[in-house]
């Protein structure tokens, strides 16, 4: 019996690394081993996926692997500031690094950084400042990744994109990892003269796979195997699912049945009102249609919404990138979240009653 004393091991917090975590270990990996090569096959990886699908934990993974290493050097960057000059205040902030830059006599006075150099030239341009301080971390043998967190297509993101192009032109050792909802991540790609991030390897974060859900769940609630597949099935995979699910049914001494009603209004309120504000207004009509569909076809959903193929077709592609529905099975299609079905009926009942 656990001890449901003790601190709950799932957490419902959206970034936040839980004690409790299924990690993604073999795509963690094919990273990592990319970019640990002499000559790197690629220096950028996007990592897109349905809000709570573990794009941040997942990224984490990474970089805390890098960090550990003692030729990478790992940075965090938002795209709410100046990245470039951000990036360069974040590597002279390690006292290593800025008695290296000093002694390649960069003087970085002009950007308010503090690294100045007596009888050197300050630089005057942010991007030859940085070229010429990863030059200097090159000669060392240590590299960059840099890691950006839920990315929006902003001008910072796409300067700053523009110069880390130019760096990897120049066999420059900067890495960099993105995460980002599909809509912002296809924006970015799409962004013109950014031809590199068209290339970059996109990894979706893909629903977990059920039975390890169930294998996780039966070890931390020593429940039966019934029980805990029970459990997973329910999740349909969903990580922030998996996360919220736990919480409830630790909060409630094990007890998943009663568990089940509290995770759907949680998930509800704290990530299916999100997704759903972000949907344009025929997705809405479409995963409407699905919601109220009694046999999930393709054919049926497109009469409650008196479309033809082709119109139908580019709106169902779109929810199955975004990571909203799964169309794996010839002719059908599903909702990939717990529930979400129920929520659009709910909600769209209550707007409707306004």
């Amino acid at each position: 019996m656990p001890d449901y004393s003790k601190e709950n091991p799932y957490s419902i917090i959206f970034g936040r690394e839980p004690h409790m975590v299924i990690n993604r270990d073999e795509e963690a990996k094919s990273i990592i081993k990319v970019f640990s090569q002499d000559i790197p096959s690629q220096q950028a990886y996007m990592i897109t996926g349905i809000r709570g699908s573990g794009k941040t934990v997942f990224m984490s993974d990474i970089s805390d692997y890098f960090s550990k290493q003692k030729d990478w050097i790992c940075v965090e960057l938002s795209a709410d500031r100046d990245m470039l000059q951000s990036l360069a205040a974040k590597l002279t902030s390690d006292n290593a690094l800025a008695r290296l830059f000093k002694s390649a006599n960069i003087n970085l006075s002009l950007f308010g950084i503090g690294l100045t150099v007596t009888g050197s030239v300050p630089i005057s341009d942010i991007e030859t400042a940085l070229s010429r301080m990863l030059e200097s971390i090159k000669k060392k043998g240590k590299h960059v990744l840099i890691c950006i967190d839920e990315v929006i297509p902003n001008e910072n993101l796409k300067v700053f994109c523009s110069s880390f192009q130019i760096f990897v032109r120049h066999h420059l050792p900067v890495f960099m990892l993105m995460t980002g909802l599909y809509e912002n991540i296809e924006a970015l790609q799409n962004t013109p003269n950014l031809t590199f991030l068209y290339r970059a390897t996109r990894v979706t974060m893909n629903p977990l796979n059920q039975f390890t859900i169930a294998d996780s769940y039966k070890d931390t609630f020593e429940n039966s195997r019934e029980d805990a597949v029970k459990m997973a099935a329910w999740t349909k995979g969903y990580p922030f699912a998996f996360q919220v699910l736990g919480y409830h049914t630790w909060e409630n001494q094990g007890d998943f049945n009663k568990a089940f009603d509290e995770a759907y209004r949680y998930l509800a309120e704290y990530s299916y009102m999100k997704i759903f504000s972000g949907l344009s207004a025929k997705d809405r009509d479409v995963v409407f249609a699905i919601a109220s569909s009694k046999t999930n076809q393709n054919k049926e959903i497109r009469e409650k919404l008196s479309w033809s193929t082709n119109q139908y077709n580019p709106y169902r592609m779109r929810l199955i990138r975004k990571g909203l529905i799964d169309g794996e099975k010839y002719g059908y299609v599903y909702f990939t979240l717990p529930e979400f079905g129920q929520f659009i009926l709910e909600y769209s009942a209550m707007l409707n009653a306004e």
